[in-house]
């Protein structure tokens, strides 16, 4: 067997559906290869497409998604969605083509040590120097890729590895037990929530797997613990409850930070120190208990005094025993808050000014979408809108990047949602900056025939930065730039456009993208101006009572 048709079977036993890829002439071997077997190729038109279509199947499925480039530049612009699947926890492996490294006559041409660049982003970098080596390298690349805490792992494979023969078999996958917490820890856990008074549990990034949601849902509703969640964490317990005190989308100054200086003890679910740290520490402050896979990476803003490390679900399942129902607790204070942050929350939400208001974006954003419908947030200061305003009823339904925050991510991610969820709506929400990196995988999604709409939130500005400059009292200065004729962009795509020219005009025309099918890219024009007087000057002025 040639080394190359080992590796794609050694893929397929693992389960894999998709590579997604731009390949090169040292790719070909495992091309031809992959013409003939179960896995579908998804040609890309950017190496960075690719990469984070494949981090987001991983995020989604909680089996590693794959992708494919050649070497030296090709591979290097993976290096960007390889940060993004290790800051964001997203099982991903990379495999990328070299040169022939037993004999070349093509010297250093395009020659850079791949394996090295990707060391630090990865949680292993391996070349291929045999081809009876393959099946224990990709057995171990998916264990590593996926296992707590999942990330990204490269595989080199040489052009002339790759067309040499071998003889070796498959080795299969293997069922993982999960690591479960001891009963000193969850009985000490358990002790020092019953003895609080002012309990509050944070859920985050890591929290937002499918059998950790489920687990979590049932203690809210056993305990009736109030609870708040990172960006990343939104939609793991549903928000529309009465003991939700928001998205810690600032790290100070914020609603939900009342709720935290009054907290006598948070529990921190699933939360990791990659993501925008939604509370500050301090070392004669209030208890705070960390519940997750892994060991608390310890901060100057995050040193927990009780760690509880097993698998999350079974962990929130045991200490719901031994809370045996309802905290006695008082929760007054957190039921008056709720109702001022759904106030606050619907302030602007009919505000009938264009261009738009963030405030009414996100509003009617809502109500276009059902519960399990998807949106996936590129990066920009719309992401604060979103995650504050946005209600999240169900996991992995908000798709935000809080870890490496890269601008490019949003259009390939709601491509890959799109893909695995037919028959719900997903919206791609993008600034203009941000979505013109990776605009081309608009030619990708028509031809893949996806129903998506991409929504183009347009200031003529990398408006978050811009933001960040005018709070820093600098002048504006550098940051702006033109765009082209988004509508007629999209229909050279073979996608249809629209362009927003009134307030009114958003939710009828998102309802008719949505029905009608296909791809649709929407140009709406974007007031910031609140960025300024809600984010900056409101929520500074605000008195937390209690």
């Amino acid at each position: 067997m040639k080394a190359s048709d080992l590796l794609v079977a050694a893929l397929e036993s693992e389960g894999v559906e998709y590579i997604f890829a731009v390949p090169g002439e040292e790719n070909l071997d495992l091309l031809e290869s992959l013409r003939t077997s179960s896995i579908k190729l998804i040609l890309t038109r950017h190496e960075q497409g690719a990469g984070f279509m494949a981090a987001t199947y991983g995020r989604l499925t909680g089996k590693a998604g794959v992708c494919m480039a050649t070497l030296g530049p090709g591979a290097s612009n993976l290096a960007t969605p390889a940060a993004y699947a290790a800051l964001g926890a997203f099982p991903l492996v990379i495999i990328t083509g070299q040169k022939p490294i037993k004999s070349s006559k093509q010297a250093q041409f395009q020659i850079v040590d791949v394996v090295s660049l990707f060391r630090p982003l990865c949680k292993a970098a391996t070349q291929i120097v045999n081809g009876n080596r393959i099946p224990s390298l990709v057995r171990e690349a998916f264990r590593s890729a996926e296992e707590e805490r999942p990330g990204a792992v490269l595989l080199e494979l040489p052009e002339d590895i790759a067309g040499e023969d071998t003889s070796e078999a498959v080795i299969p996958p293997h069922a993982r037990r999960y690591a479960v917490a001891g009963d000193t820890a969850l009985d000490e856990a358990a002790r020092r929530i019953a003895a609080a008074e002012r309990p509050l549990l944070l859920i985050g990034a890591g929290a937002n797997r499918r059998r950790a949601s489920r687990a979590l849902r049932r203690f809210v509703e056993q305990t009736q613990f109030p609870f708040f969640v990172t960006q990343m964490g939104k939609g793991v317990v549903d928000e529309s409850a009465d003991l939700y005190l928001g998205t810690a989308a600032l790290s100070s100054g914020d609603y939900v930070h009342c709720a935290i200086k009054r907290a006598d003890l948070i529990v921190n679910i699933g939360h990791d120190v990659v993501e925008k740290p939604p509370f500050f520490m301090e070392p004669d402050g209030k208890t705070v208990i960390h519940v997750n896979y892994k060991a608390a990476e310890v901060d100057q803003v995050y040193f927990p005094q009780l760690e509880v490390i097993g698998d999350i679900a079974q962990s929130v399942e045991r200490l719901g025993q031994r809370l045996e129902g309802k905290l006695d607790c008082d929760r007054t204070y957190y039921y008056t808050l709720h109702e001022e942050i759904a106030v606050h929350v619907q302030k602007g939400s009919h505000d009938t000014r264009f261009p738009m208001v963030p405030q009414r974006v996100v509003a009617d954003v809502r109500r276009v979408l059902a519960p399990k419908d998807i949106i996936a947030l590129d990066n920009g200061i719309y992401k604060i809108w979103f995650a504050r305003n946005y209600i999240a009823h169900e996991p992995n339904t908000v798709l935000v990047d809080n870890a490496l925050a890269t601008m490019g991510a949003g259009l390939p991610s709601a491509m890959m949602a799109a893909m695995l969820s037919p028959g719900r709506r997903v919206l791609a929400i993008c600034g203009d900056g941000g979505f013109m990196m990776n605009s081309q995988e608009l030619e990708t999604a028509v031809r893949l025939n996806l129903d998506l709409v991409v929504l183009i939130l347009n200031d003529a500005a990398y408006g978050m930065i811009r933001w960040k400059q005018d709070q820093l009292g600098f002048p504006d200065y550098g940051l702006t730039f033109g765009n082209p004729d988004f509508v007629a962009y999209a229909q050279s795509y073979g996608a249809a456009g629209h362009r927003i020219e009134r307030s009114d005009d958003l939710v009828p025309i998102l309802n008719i993208a949505f029905e009608s099918g296909g791809v649709h890219v929407i140009d709406l024009p974007v007031d910031y101006s609140e960025n300024k007087k809600v984010l900056i000057d409101e929520l500074g002025a605000r008195v937390c009572t209690f």
